[in-house]
């Protein structure tokens, strides 16, 4: 890195990230605001681990959870949960500073596990959606065709193929050799920003739109199937019926999941596409309100579980009330009325 200060860093220092040549610009913005924000990250990235480990821990710790079902689930809510521990402190800093901080290769590691986890809970809702397509569309075969092997090959191949994929392009040349009209070095010292723009910009479509086209023909057709077994409850014995309306239920709560999936993730989504064909040109400031819509996702999940599943309010409700320490607790029935 260079020395050779600039005359603007050297008259107004807190004005860039380094006072060296080509420096970063830095927003400068009142202590009171920045430590209001810091605040308020930390709350969400509380609320994001604290909420996705209680989910882990409910369907790994509880034997009637053990479905291929709640296994991708449990599978969503890891990395969900690793976003807030090992992505969101540092993009905390880079947020209320406006420059980063701690050098090339974190800056690379860091888009690195951005992208991954994010991509991976994508890949989870889009095979979340492709199990309760099978569950409302052919009930009479699900047993069968979606068993637990089926859903751990589903969870390696969510955690796999985004791995391969974001360092294959990150970590190789292929994102310049591919898109070298349009990259360039980095603008200035301190900025990690462009990097991240850059890389989801183009790589948005492939590992974005498709899987959300896919997930929305998907819960159309369960949508459309769902109404009709509506019609035709009356017609079924009681159990039947209430084993119809269970898995309607957890369609329409993964259903809400997706929904809110894309209200988060599309802002930031299209500006990063669009924002790709015009040089960069987003603000750092509209930046971070998109990309902290976007993380706020990873936090909505548990809270949808706590209104919609009953499993998950009993099985909060032992936790908190420590009394899964007691013997044979872990093989309660938290489906029961």
């Amino acid at each position: 890195m260079s020395a050779v200060l600039t005359h603007g860093a050297e008259a107004h220092p807190a004005a860039f990230c380094y006072q060296v040549n080509g420096s970063c610009p830095r927003a400068v913005r009142p202590l009171g605001i920045r430590l209001a924000v810091y605040l308020a990250c930390a709350a969400g990235m509380l609320i994001t681990v604290l909420g996705n480990l209680f989910v882990v821990f409910s369907v790994s710790y509880f034997k009637v959870l053990h479905t291929p079902t709640n296994f991708l689930l449990l599978s969503l809510a890891l990395a969900d949960m690793l976003l807030g521990l090992l992505v969101l402190p540092l993009s905390t800093v880079r947020s209320v500073e406006s420059c980063w901080f701690f050098g090339d290769f974190l800056c690379r590691l860091h888009t690195y596990l951005d992208t991954l986890f994010c991509l991976t809970s994508i890949f989870h809702l889009c095979f979340i959606s492709i199990d309760r397509y099978c569950a409302i569309c052919d009930p009479l075969l699900y047993p069968s065709k979606f068993t637990a092997r089926v859903a751990l090959r589903y969870i390696l191949a969510g955690w796999g193929v985004p791995s391969a994929y974001t360092a294959l392009f990150l970590y190789t040349d292929g994102l310049e050799r591919g898109l070298s009209q349009w990259l360039e070095e980095m603008p200035c010292v301190g900025s990690c920003q462009l990097l991240f723009n850059k890389f989801w910009g183009w790589l948005n479509f492939p590992t974005f739109f498709v899987p959300c086209v896919i997930m929305i023909s998907l819960y159309i057709k369960i949508f459309v199937v769902a109404r009709r077994q509506a019609q035709q409850i009356s017609t079924l014995n009681k159990s039947l019926a209430g084993a119809a309306k269970q898995e309607r239920k957890a369609a329409k709560t993964l259903g809400i999941a997706v929904g809110v999936y894309l209200l988060c993730w599309l802002p930031f989504t299209v500006d990063t596409m669009v924002d790709s064909l015009l040089s960069f040109t987003t603000p750092p400031l509209l930046f971070d309100i998109f990309i902290w819509f976007a993380y706020f996702n990873s936090a909505c999940n548990p809270v949808i579980y706590v209104f919609s599943y009953q499993w998950f309010r009993k099985a909060l409700k032992l936790i908190l009330s420590r009394e899964i320490f007691s013997l044979q607790k872990c093989t309660t029935d938290l489906y029961q009325e």
